[in-house]
């Protein structure tokens, strides 16, 4: 059975300031009159109110809820995901920190892809915990967390904890869900499975009944950001047996999502046909992105969300593309990490489709370099 830290076995620590929302819960009724919160609750707001608007002021007086109940409510209403298996924080970022605090103490060893979405490791290292890394699995038509090496990994160094993106940031990867499976089902009974599912939305089969399972000893985690164009707002949530939720509340700061954040997840969750529009839309360019750089010989890499990654000969003129691009003032994005230097990763935006946008990206392919 995965194992929590010593320190969060037992009663406590509790949260000391729940908020007025769960106390009302708590209570089954309203409470009108907050006099004792200390929040600038009779501030006029005047020029918050000239910027932005009465509607947006109106959010930003007290506390967000701790349990962000609103949130919940509608993934469960849209996904079918069970309330009590979800917890909402500010963004998958914040999540992953969570997750580690409330799993893996210092010195404990965790696992992950080298090259994989690098947050994960730099909150490892910040957490002060011992960080393994495995290469990548890479071949023709591949680049893929390599799930055995995972596992070899987390027998080898008595792992706490083995984090997987998929599907996966930079590659775009998907491991279908029986791999998934399977490396829960391999890895050591003490080891959580930290499953980071931000680009979850851009799958075909995103709302079928694995996706909303409940997984023993694993962690998964959703974001806002991508499908729900939310990313400036931080909101995501995890989905995890309530008991493992109930730990990670014990370490969780009391109220990271704030009210005007939630407010507004709330009304892009009551409008389901606009996200499912985006989520098309993306998908169909990610196709025309991918057919439009296939065309030039690029070796572009299957992808599973909403951007693709093309593999160049070297890291040299991966680097080379990246730096002219950027000093024309065009982001894409290059892994840090060493191993994958090689790579580029372009978003599937409309003006990534632009042509001439990326004239100094298709030159370079063109020329066979």
């Amino acid at each position: 059975m995965s194992r929590f830290p010593a320190h969060l076995t037992g009663d406590g620590p509790h949260n000391p300031f729940p908020g007025v929302r769960v106390l009302e819960r708590r209570l089954g009724r309203k409470i009108p009159d907050q006099l004792g919160s200390n929040e600038g609750l009779d501030m006029p707001h005047r020029a918050l109110r000239e910027h932005f608007g009465d509607a947006m002021a109106q959010h930003v007086y007290s506390y967000g809820d701790a349990e962000a109940l609103g949130i919940r409510q509608r993934l469960t209403e849209r996904h079918g995901i069970p309330l009590d298996a979800m917890l909402v924080d500010a963004g998958a970022d914040s999540l992953i920190a969570l997750a580690l605090r409330a799993t893996a103490e210092p010195g404990a060893c965790v696992v992950g892809t080298a090259g994989t979405y690098p947050t994960f490791g730099y909150f490892a290292r910040g957490q002060g915990c011992q960080l393994v890394e495995v290469p990548y699995d890479e071949g023709p038509g591949r680049l893929a967390p390599d799930l055995e090496a995972l596992l070899r990994a987390a027998h080898d160094n008595t792992a706490r904890l083995v984090y997987l993106a998929n599907p996966d940031n930079p590659s775009g990867h998907l491991h279908d869900d029986d791999a998934i499976l399977a490396l829960r089902r391999d890895l050591p009974d003490d080891c959580w499975l930290l499953l980071d599912e931000a680009y979850h939305d851009f799958r075909d089969d995103a709302d079928d009944e694995f996706g909303r399972r409940v997984l023993p000893g694993v962690i998964r985690l959703r974001t806002l950001s991508k499908a729900h164009g939310l990313a400036g707002l931080r909101v995501g949530y995890a989905i995890a047996e309530p008991d493992t939720l109930a730990v990670m509340m014990k370490v969780r700061i009391h109220y990271a999502v704030s009210t005007l954040t939630q407010a507004a997840a709330e009304v892009v969750l009551d409008a389901p046909d606009e996200t499912r529009a985006h989520v098309a839309a993306v998908r169909e360019r990610r196709a025309r992105l991918a057919q439009h750089f296939k065309a030039m010989g690029a070796d572009v890499l299957p992808s599973a969300t909403n951007f693709i990654g093309l593999r160049l000969p070297d890291a040299e003129l991966a680097a080379q593309v990246h730096r002219e691009l950027l000093a024309q003032g065009k982001l894409i994005a290059r892994p840090a990490d060493p191993a994958l230097g090689h790579v580029l990763r372009i978003t599937a935006v409309e003006n990534a489709l632009v042509p001439g946008q990326l004239a100094i990206l298709e030159d370079a392919l063109k020329a066979g370099r």
